[in-house]
């Protein structure tokens, strides 16, 4: 019988090893944390409530993103824009099985579970590493490799501080978006569900490796080490975050017990290495050129956002980067899951051998 058909894996094949990718790191991390809080005498905490908001809005975004595969799914089956509500309830039932669902749940709630123990983390590098800060260091590189100049000032030069600054802060707080939409529609639309677990597990690798690079070299960031840097630019939502922050780890350093968690940290940007893991899990996965072109715009956008806001130096989006390699890396060696062996599967399908070529195998012929 001729024909084809697709490659061994199935849309909803897991194995038990990708699943556990993102929970062992968050327990790691979760046990991690509440050992550091009680060496700094801090309690552990929710400081974003992550379990009240958090776990429970990226819950129903993904829900409704379920909502919209089902539906687009069905369309396309039927040949119709309006699907039946019958040809609607077979693919739910095909394809969102209470085990698919079960591992899309466990992969968000592990993401959120490593978030909150990295914020804990974040909140007491001031009392782990008290009185220690390498901004000076920091900037100094940064001179050093553009010749004298502070890129910040360079960039308020070329592209100016007027639009641009509102532009760019916006773009920096799109990141409270980008994050859990990338991983909502890779958990829900991917052709794989083995691949979205292995990005979930990348994704939470990064929390990982960002709070171990702000006890590793402690910074405030331009923006507070060299705030006289930033005076030109107008009054933005980046502004107005940065003086939240600031207020907040003020409070917080006076009175850990009372006080908001404090949420500054420089070395290395998270911003940049989640939107790398991002990009470069693309690549791995050989998705299409146009979500390529549009994530090469969002990281060179996160890119200038960051050091011309003065969140971070050069340098910290250097080390970003490099976070982000590390952790699909890191994610391979965890979830035992081959992001290019995947690409190579879906890129090629497998066809049915014809009656000859069945005949040729048991035979011997055409073998040398």
């Amino acid at each position: 019988m001729n024909g084809s058909r697709s490659a061994p894996a199935s849309a909803g094949h897991f194995t038990w090893r990708a699943l556990a990718g993102a929970p062992v790191v968050a327990a790691l991390l979760v046990v991690a944390a509440v050992i550091a809080c009680g060496e700094a005498g801090v309690s552990f905490r929710d400081p974003d409530n992550v379990a009240a908001q958090y776990v429970v809005l990226v819950g129903a975004g993904v829900a409704l993103l379920v909502a919209i595969d089902v539906v687009l799914r069905a369309a396309q089956r039927t040949g119709t824009r309006r699907p039946t509500r019958e040809a609607m309830r077979a693919v739910r039932r095909e394809r969102w099985t209470l085990r698919r669902a079960a591992a899309v749940g466990i992969a968000l709630v592990s993401f959120y579970a490593t978030y909150l123990a990295y914020r804990n983390l974040k909140a007491i590098v001031p009392f782990l590493r008290p009185d220690d800060l390498f901004d000076r260091q920091l900037a100094d590189v940064d001179r050093a490799m553009f010749l004298g100049h502070d890129p910040a000032a360079l960039l308020h030069g070329l592209v100016g501080t007027g639009v641009a600054a509102h532009l760019l802060s916006s773009v920096y707080a799109a990141f409270i978006v980008f994050l859990p939409l990338s991983l909502g529609l890779a958990l829900v639309f991917s052709h794989r569900l083995q691949l979205s677990l292995f990005y979930a597990a990348a994704l939470s690798i990064n929390w990982v490796l960002g709070a171990a690079t702000y006890f590793l070299i402690p910074a405030l960031g331009p923006i507070y080490a060299f705030p006289q840097w930033f005076s030109g630019l107008p009054h933005t939502e980046a502004t107005r975050l940065q003086q939240m922050l600031l207020d907040d780890r003020t409070a917080f350093l006076a009175d850990p017990t009372n006080g908001t968690p404090q949420a500054i940290a420089a070395f290395a940007s998270l911003h940049v290495a989640m939107s790398f893991t991002a990009l470069l899990a693309v690549y791995l996965l050989g998705m299409g050129r146009w979500l390529k072109i549009v994530l090469w715009a969002w990281l060179v956008l996160t890119l200038v956002a960051t050091v011309y806001l003065g969140w971070h130096y050069v340098v910290d989006d250097i080390a970003g980067v490099a976070l982000g390699v590390m952790s699909l890396v890191l994610a391979r060696m965890l979830t035992g899951f081959d992001p290019r062996t995947a690409a190579s599967q879906e890129a090629v399908p497998v066809r049915a051998p014809t009656e000859e070529e069945r005949f040729g195998a048991l035979t011997g012929a055409g073998s040398r």
